[in-house]
């Protein structure tokens, strides 16, 4: 079928092209609306700013209500405000049960109050034409009119930070959809380890706490296409260049052996809960610090380069993973083809 789109977030020069050229009306008191890599928009509310944000979880389904609070309200840690309110949008399958629908909402309730966020409204509905739920989310926070972070003010020279490590919220998934696969290919210690991973899905601890410290001038959650997206992201929409280091990353031993088990990218592989911060140099190993002080796992992984130098990952190997073409996210890759073959 000619034309006809890929799984996964569209590509940027469609964004560009075909969403970025019909938003309606222009309003001055948009701060900050839709771009490349940015996670929220910002509305001038005088000496006030609403931040907000909108996020479906379509790729998994035993978490998807936790999922759908954590995921969301990412973006609005990122820009540096905490997140106050959610409304959420359930789209439900004909034949899907009280019981299962309670499991759902009993998980919005346990993450919502974890983050002391109140659940505002919402709509829920059984859609025919589905065969698992989607949930859609959005978020709101507020801060002072100027006091906000964007993904596109990362400057040549800043450190790269990245908290947790690679695929956490992929682990988490593909431990919980493939968990009877994943038994036949690994040890059920290793397994039930990696289920834990989806308590590790928030960057809000992580992305308050940088601020605290000072210094950050852009911060952006590692979701599709995992921390290879996110760096390329950046570096879209910051104009700039990247490198960082594979061997500086952090990649949990749960996460290498269901990548292993798989044959999947780590570094490709969705990671709610990863968070990357451009940074002054003087204030990253401050930021380190403070944040493994909270028990959040962080390094300094990179640098922010000239847009001339590029913008890649320097394996192991010395060979370079490329982050000048769109990353494609592993995730689906792996749901498709192990759906094709029974596993659930």
């Amino acid at each position: 079928m000619p034309n006809s789109l890929s799984v996964g977030k569209i590509d940027p020069d469609m964004l560009r092209k075909l969403i970025f050229t019909h938003l309606g009306k222009k309003d001055s008191r948009v701060i900050l609306g839709p771009g490349i890599g940015e996670d929220a928009t910002v509305i001038d509310f005088r000496d006030r700013a609403l931040v907000i944000h909108s996020d479906p979880i379509t790729g998994a389904v035993e978490n998807i209500g936790w999922l759908a609070v954590n995921v969301c309200t990412n973006d609005i840690a990122t820009r540096g405000v905490r997140p106050l309110w959610i409304l959420t949008v359930l789209l439900l399958p004909e034949n899907f049960s009280s019981a299962q629908l309670k499991n759902i909402t009993n998980q919005i309730d346990k993450a919502a109050k974890e983050l002391d966020i109140a659940v505002v409204g919402g709509h829920s509905e059984v859609t025919p034409g589905i065969d698992r739920p989607i949930l859609v989310t959005t978020a709101l926070g507020e801060t002072s009119r100027g006091k906000f972070v964007r993904t596109s003010r990362a400057q040549v020279g800043d450190s790269i930070i990245v908290t947790k490590g690679a695929a956490i919220e992929g682990t988490a998934i593909l431990s919980y959809e493939l968990e009877s696969l994943l038994q036949t290919k690994m040890g059920k210690e290793t397994l039930e380890r990696a289920k834990q991973f989806i308590r590790k899905t928030s960057v809000v601890r992580d992305a308050l706490t940088a601020l605290e410290v000072g210094g950050v001038h852009a911060m952006h959650d590692a979701t599709e296409g995992g921390i290879a997206g996110a760096l390329q992201e950046i570096a879209w929409a910051s104009n700039v260049g990247i490198i960082a280091y594979e061997d500086k990353i952090l990649i949990h031993r749960e996460t290498q052996a269901i990548c292993k088990a798989l044959d999947i990218e780590p570094l490709q592989t969705i990671s709610s809960g990863t968070l990357i911060i451009s940074a002054e140099p003087k204030k990253a190993e401050k930021i380190v610090s403070s944040l493994k002080r909270k028990n959040i796992p962080a390094s300094v992984v990179g640098a922010i380069t000239d847009k001339k130098d590029g913008a890649y990952i320097l394996r192991k190997n010395r060979t370079k993973l490329d982050l000048s073409k769109p990353v494609k996210e592993e995730l689906w890759r792996i749901l498709k083809k192990c759906g094709e073959h029974g596993y659930k």
